[in-house]
């Protein structure tokens, strides 16, 4: 029996959210299957989607990503740098949207003072590999989302490397010359960027392709920028960092699915203090 056979044996009629019939399969199907043919859950997943039929676990994402949307977010890979407070939900939520292939980069392990907003940080992985900690938690989210992992604080070499294949990169990073360098990096690569920053009860969102000026429009010459912002004077707390992580990820799905308009050339300021969100040009 073919692996469509499989599928379609296995698939059950539903109803969409919005009363829409159509088919799905469960995850318990879908790892039988996996087991049964030797392959990947997520390459079971696709051929799902590739014949019209919903792993269930996505049901509530068809809506707005419809089918095709969903199947490009499973065959896609994204570059994730840092993996604390940003870094961490953006991991998160981007293998509960299906994306199928992470790529995450840190060096860091978790300290104490991490508890106030990190996701993956819990009192039992004080001193754990933030990278680790979050692939083992990925895995029990979505076994699907093929995790890699490198555990050290990359340099343009590991950078370009680590970034063959991807179809974005994601910033969440804590420093400036790291923040330059992977924009760098993405550039000669031709990966679109998206950036992350929180500081207080305020943070910002932007999404840099290779063509635009990026970081130089708003933050200026690398060379005049300190290492770190104002950030730490005062500290990153928990909603914040949720509310950037969350818009973040949804200009991941935005460019690897093409539905909408990423913040290109645009920055999102968002400050949780006031209650207000702008919309800078950076053009």
């Amino acid at each position: 029996m073919t692996l469509h056979d499989h599928i379609l044996k296995s698939a059950q009629p539903c109803f969409l959210p919005n009363k829409r019939p159509c088919s799905i399969i469960s995850i318990s199907e879908r790892d039988a299957i996996a087991a049964a043919l030797s392959l990947s859950k997520r390459k079971v997943e696709i051929a799902a989607l590739e014949a019209g039929v919903v792993p269930q676990r996505y049901l509530r994402n068809i809506g707005s990503l419809e089918v095709a949307g969903q199947k490009k977010l499973l065959q896609a890979k994204a570059l994730l740098v840092g993996a604390g407070g940003l870094g961490g939900t953006i991991a998160q939520l981007l293998a509960r949207m299906g994306l199928g292939i992470l790529v995450m980069a840190d060096g860091d392990s978790f300290t104490e003072d991490n508890l106030n907003r990190q996701a993956f940080s819990l009192e039992e992985n004080i001193g754990v590999s933030k990278v680790r900690a979050a692939r083992s938690q990925i895995m029990k989210i979505n076994a699907a989302t093929e995790v890699e992992t490198y555990e050290g604080y990359v340099t343009d070499k590991e950078l370009a490397f680590l970034i063959q294949g991807a179809e974005v990169a994601v910033d969440a990073l804590d420093n400036m010359p790291s923040r330059f360098s992977l924009e760098k990096v993405c550039k000669e690569a031709k990966v679109p960027l998206v950036h992350g920053a929180v500081a207080g009860f305020s943070g910002q969102v932007t999404v840099i392709y290779p063509e635009d000026t990026g970081f130089a429009s708003f933050y200026g010459s690398p060379a005049a920028v300190p290492e770190k912002g104002i950030e730490v004077e005062l500290g990153n707390l928990a909603g914040i960092v949720s509310a950037v992580a969350s818009v973040q990820v949804q200009e991941v799905v935005k460019i690897i699915t093409g539905i909408g308009r990423p913040l290109r050339n645009r920055l999102l300021f968002l400050d949780s203090l006031t209650g207000s969100v702008e919309i800078i040009s950076l053009k």
